[in-house]
């Protein structure tokens, strides 16, 4: 199965939203993902056109599919979604290291308790091995 499919199949965002290009490693619990940021993206003629940086809240939207993906993984039956992971909640987002146009991250999350159709996740951004950003979330299940 080529990769787009696998993450499409599992999540619901499509480009220009997508922020997964390749699945490293994958499990029930833990996911390491990457994306390769490339510099003729249009988000990066205005943030900004002098100094161009990806968007702290795109890196940690990143991090928001990784663990969509898990939850994904968790719920799939067959190759038929079951429905949408949707954010209810950030907490503790740390902006650590800019991101800039060529840079391919590294996209970590890890589920850390599942409470009914509630899931608190934890994850990172990694740029040229150092964290970028570190956030804590949780999601919930709508079919």
């Amino acid at each position: 199965m080529e990769e787009q499919d696998f993450i499409t199949k599992r999540i619901p965002h499509r480009d220009p939203f997508l922020w997964l290009d390749r699945v490293i490693e994958l499990t029930c619990k833990e996911i390491c993902a990457e994306k390769t940021l490339s510099p003729d993206l249009p988000l990066f003629s205005g943030h900004y056109p002098e100094y161009p940086l990806m968007p702290g809240v795109l890196l940690c939207e990143a991090v928001f599919q990784g663990g969509a993906l898990i939850i994904g993984e968790l719920l799939k039956e067959g190759e038929k979604r079951v429905g949408v992971p949707v954010l209810t909640r950030i907490l503790g987002a740390k902006f650590k290291r800019e991101v800039r146009p060529g840079d391919t991250i590294t996209i970590r999350a890890a589920l850390k308790e599942q409470l009914g159709s509630a899931w608190f996740l934890k994850g990172s951004v990694r740029v040229r091995g150092k964290v970028a950003v570190q956030v804590e979330f949780a999601c919930a299940l709508k079919a």
